[in-house]
């Protein structure tokens, strides 16, 4: 079983327009809801991907409600701690005529001081059963910043995989408890090493710098660009597919999931990182954050190219 952990779940509502005019009114050709969050987006791939997989974090009301169904309908096990506050919602709004799409983000309410508690319980527990375990996304308001560093030592003790894809003080408590992977985007990584990104040498020397303080290795998605990757002896540039893009929200999610199966399957991190990459252009295929389909993947695996930087 793969277990992911993420405390801020959103549903997930997309508004596809033919055209978005500002001050004025405008009227979707199509709307689609959906269950999402980064953590989410990751089991929901995963789950495509034919891997068991556990969601864990908190879910509230009615929208929490939303959540569970629609998760349970993909056949993703759910051991969700309840609490008092509504499940946030998100809405994307595409245009097409502009080839834009905008993210409309509503941060997560907090969660009661025992919630963490029983969350905490709850993922003791899966680890036992668990091949590999990911923490994903920001923490809900109120809680504590050393939540995934307290989630990767507990993986330890069960000698469980753990890849974390954070940012920020988040991100900094859990490279010291020495995740496996440090999966980030090129921003995040500069926010959690305090360094400026403004070449690839100095991206390189930044992943460096993340393993030195703790990560055993570390995965840069680049957008457009594929990603880099590193694991102290050997760095690698990763090529994108080109695609045509419908929507790239949960695309560095997907990328996640990917690179989760990969290592699952080989332990290779180049070839993990191209699963990853397809996925993540499988995903900007579609609508829906999260939502890839195997046929996509498997057609865009070739055209993903992996170079080792300076070999």
């Amino acid at each position: 079983m793969i277990l992911c952990i993420g405390t801020t779940p959103t549903v997930q509502r997309v508004m596809i327009f033919n055209s978005v005019e500002i001050s004025a009114v405008n009227r979707a050709a199509q709307t689609i809801e959906d269950a999402s969050g980064k953590s989410l987006n990751v089991a929901k791939v995963l789950r495509a991907l034919g891997q068991d997989v556990v969601a864990t974090g908190f879910l509230g009301g009615d929208r929490g409600k939303f959540v569970r169904a629609a998760m349970q309908k993909m056949g993703v096990r759910l051991e969700f701690v309840e609490i008092s506050a509504q499940t946030r919602m998100c809405i994307t709004v595409v245009d097409r005529a502009a080839g834009a799409h905008t993210e409309l983000v509503e941060e997560a309410a907090p969660a009661e001081p025992q919630a963490w508690e029983a969350l905490r319980d709850t993922i003791q527990s899966l680890l036992r059963d668990c091949r590999f375990a990911t923490m994903s996304g920001t923490i809900v308001q109120g809680g504590p910043d050393t939540f995934y560093a307290d989630c990767v030592r507990m993986a330890h003790q069960q000698n469980v995989p753990v890849l974390v894809d954070a940012t920020g003080p988040v991100m900094k408590h859990a490279l010291a408890a020495r995740p496996t992977v440090m999966k980030v985007n090129r921003g995040e990584l500069a926010a959690s090493v305090d360094m400026t990104l403004d070449t690839p040498e100095a991206t390189i020397r930044a992943m460096h710098r993340a393993m030195e303080l703790g990560a055993g290795k570390v995965v840069v998605t680049l957008g457009g660009n594929g990603a880099m990757a590193s694991d102290g002896k050997c760095d690698w540039r990763i090529g994108a597919p080109h695609v045509q893009v419908n929507s790239t929200i949960g695309s560095g999610d997907s990328f996640t999931a990917g690179l989760v199966k990969g290592l699952l399957e080989n332990g290779n991190l180049p070839e993990a990182c191209r699963l990853a990459a397809a996925c993540g252009a499988a995903n900007a295929l579609t609508a829906m954050a999260g939502e890839v389909h195997v046929e996509d993947v498997n057609r865009l695996l070739p055209q993903v190219s992996v170079e080792r930087i300076g070999g």
